[in-house]
């Protein structure tokens, strides 16, 4: 399974990307906001970082508007990938940047019939978001299963799961069971999975042992 960090904090996905477990980065409105620079800025410098996919969302809401800030946004890196929302515009800009050898990640899909439709579309990346999903009582790993088992038997849809919304490491460990290609994590969330507290224990176990030695291996 690939990780791709949910942020736009360029501080965060440097720190990150250090430990040589990020795969590509994604980003949407709300996280430029949080992160207060300048969109084209950041997206400029977290592909300067980050050598896999980086999504850039576009903020149109018809195809035509879509279609040009996709093509702007696919201008700036090599990586980028452009993010389309999942409705019928977003999905012909999806269908015109594929079609041009741009990679596409359709975001907000919440059903396997969205995710259909997307994957039709030329979709690089599907984003189904488990964790609105539960928020609101539904069951999130249900729809990743739904739509992996789906692509699952055709050949010819190669779309990648990309599961978002992803509120802790469970999220992470069942999708991965189920076969999904990729995790969004908050950098928070990966930080998490590092964790364990017999893993604490035995490392202070060992450290403990070790200074009693008097040795020092520098």
């Amino acid at each position: 399974m690939k990780f791709f960090i949910d942020t736009a904090d360029i501080n965060e996905i440097r720190d990150l990307a250090a430990t040589g477990l990020v795969d590509g980065v994604t980003t949407n409105p709300s996280l430029v906001a949080k992160s207060g620079a300048k969109f084209l800025d950041v997206v400029k410098q977290i592909c300067e970082v980050v050598p896999g996919p980086v999504s850039a969302e576009v903020t149109a809401t018809d195809h035509k508007t879509m279609l040009a800030e996709g093509k702007k946004l696919a201008k700036l890196a090599k990586n980028v990938c452009v993010k389309v929302p999942l409705t019928m515009d977003g999905l012909k800009t999806c269908k015109a940047l594929s079609d041009e050898g741009t990679k596409v990640n359709v975001t907000l899909c919440f059903s396997a019939a969205q995710a259909l439709l997307a994957a039709k579309a030329g979709a690089s990346f599907i984003s189904p978001f488990v964790g609105r999903l539960d928020d609101i009582g539904a069951d999130g790993m249900k729809l990743i299963a739904d739509i992996v088992q789906i692509y699952k038997a055709y050949d010819g849809l190669k779309t990648e799961v990309l599961v978002a919304s992803v509120r802790h490491p469970i999220h992470v460990i069942e999708s991965a069971k189920m076969g999904a290609h990729v995790a969004t994590l908050p950098p928070a969330v990966l930080r998490q999975m590092f964790n364990h507290p017999l893993t604490d224990k035995g490392l202070a176990a060992f450290l403990a042992d070790w200074a009693k030695t008097g040795q020092s291996i520098l």
